[in-house]
């Protein structure tokens, strides 16, 4: 990220200023969560604590940006000074990335000089509010696919390169196979899948000539896309070229549907693959799907072994924005807390303890005090990240956090993970927190509201 430091909003900066002048540098803590699931949620997956860990570690005023500061004539020098030498020296308590959790509860806490904490608010919210976003709608694309491949083709509807990128990372980590995008497969190590587009068979004299000389190039790892002039008709050359392949000793993977009717397409080319003696030939699907389309294809009897992802995901289309929010909590030891209609807080470090019901399916979770002492049989759910400006691991390779997941989301209840939920999930409030809430709303209405 370019200028990573000057990406936050201008109010944490003149705050800061403020913050500087007036003496409220102490320690603070603040809290990142999700109020409120969009349509259609009852669980979230977390992404994005990587960036955000990162994010932390490296974040620099530069003498150019300290230049733009000073050309806005808003800050004075001796705040431009203390920019200059600014490191991020707190710690963070985060959930882990991958982890199912829900509304209401702590995902990431930090705890910082003021200041420090403060001017990190949007990059924070910006970094996993954006991942947990995809990667909670691509984790219903592959429930919904009930063990198909799913492979992400949304780069070119994605809003930007940066997002793309994450998309990428954020579908493997739910059990995307891979993505069409070879610079996320690059960065992070994910598998990269393609077929062909409509313009290599417009290219040739004929269909059948355009599907030879790709097999030619790609003898043993072909997708034929077959929907360009006729789709029938373009299954029975594909089926023609893979049978000239066959008695060459090589085999045709897939051939790929990407327009029309494609319940009706999948079982007509079935047949004609079936009957052209090419049983392990299998049909992908792509075009306008998203977890809904899916699950309509595959609950019609769809013979569809793979669907391709785009522009519905990448964007998270029935659902692209959460009400993600990144809060205040305790103050050089004070607990704080907003009494806003619609949009209080609970106040003080906390920490969030899972309770397992039975066959170990997730049964319930408590918000309680970090200080508190454990409930018997709650499974805590927040770690330490960081600690004095430092991370104390780097990052996960891929398939720890694909194996995360997966493990999580087997122990979510189905009715949860249904594309239209029944119900929701319990998140308690511990007593002691409920005791502290309504003791410092006390205080605070006392000195406030008197």
């Amino acid at each position: 990220m370019e200028h990573p430091a000057l990406f936050t909003d201008l109010y944490q900066l003149t705050m800061a200023q403020a913050y500087l002048q007036s003496g409220t540098t102490g320690s603070a803590t603040f809290s990142l969560y999700f109020r409120s699931y969009p349509p259609n949620r009852a669980y979230f997956v977390l992404g994005g604590v990587d960036d955000a860990l990162d994010y932390l570690e490296s974040i620099r005023f530069t003498g150019d940006d300290l230049d733009y500061l000073e050309s806005l004539d808003l800050f004075d020098g001796c705040f431009l000074d203390y920019l200059a030498g600014l490191r991020f020296s707190g710690s963070v308590r985060t959930m882990k990335e991958g982890s199912v959790f829900f509304a209401g509860e702590p995902v990431l806490e930090v705890t910082a000089p003021m200041i420090e904490g403060q001017i990190v608010e949007t990059c924070l919210l910006n970094q996993v509010n954006l991942q947990t976003v995809l990667a909670t709608k691509a984790s219903r694309v592959v429930h919904a696919a009930r063990g198909r491949t799913v492979v992400d083709f949304a780069a070119r509807r994605t809003h930007g390169t940066e997002a793309s990128n994450k998309l990428a990372r954020a579908a493997y980590m739910v059990g995307f196979a891979g993505t069409s995008n070879v610079l996320a497969g690059k960065m992070y190590g994910i598998p990269v899948f393609g077929t062909m587009a409509h313009s290599f068979i417009e290219a040739f004299e004929s269909e059948e000539q355009a599907l030879h000389a790709y097999a030619r190039s790609f003898p043993d790892d072909s997708t034929f896309l077959v929907d360009t002039y006729d789709t029938v008709r373009g299954v029975e050359k594909a089926a023609a070229v893979a049978s000239a392949m066959a008695e060459r000793g090589h085999s045709l993977q897939a051939i790929r549907l990407d327009s029309g009717d494609l319940l009706d397409l999948a079982i007509r080319s079935r047949e004609i693959l079936d009957r052209s003696g090419l049983p392990g030939v299998r049909i992908f699907a792509s075009g306008g799907l998203d977890e809904f389309e899916v699950d309509r294809l595959l609950s019609a009897g769809a013979p569809i072994d793979g669907f391709g992802v785009g522009t519905r995901v990448g964007v998270s289309q029935d659902a692209p924005g959460t009400d993600c929010t990144y809060k205040l909590v305790e103050y050089d030891g004070r607990p704080t807390l907003k009494l806003s209609a619609d949009k209080a807080t609970l106040p003080a470090p906390k920490q969030v303890y899972r309770f397992p019901g039975r066959q170990g399916r997730y049964e319930r979770d408590v918000i309680a005090l970090a200080s508190e002492p454990p409930p018997p049989g709650g499974d805590p759910m927040l770690s330490e990240a960081m600690a004095g400006g430092s991370r104390l691991a780097g990052r996960e390779p891929p398939e720890e956090t694909r194996r995360r997941f997966a493990a999580e989301f087997e122990r979510v209840p189905e009715e949860l993970k249904a594309l239209r939920p029944n119900g929701a999930y319990a998140v308690d409030t511990s007593d002691a927190l409920a005791s502290l809430a309504r003791s410092v709303t006390a205080d605070v209405r006392a000195r406030e509201l008197a």
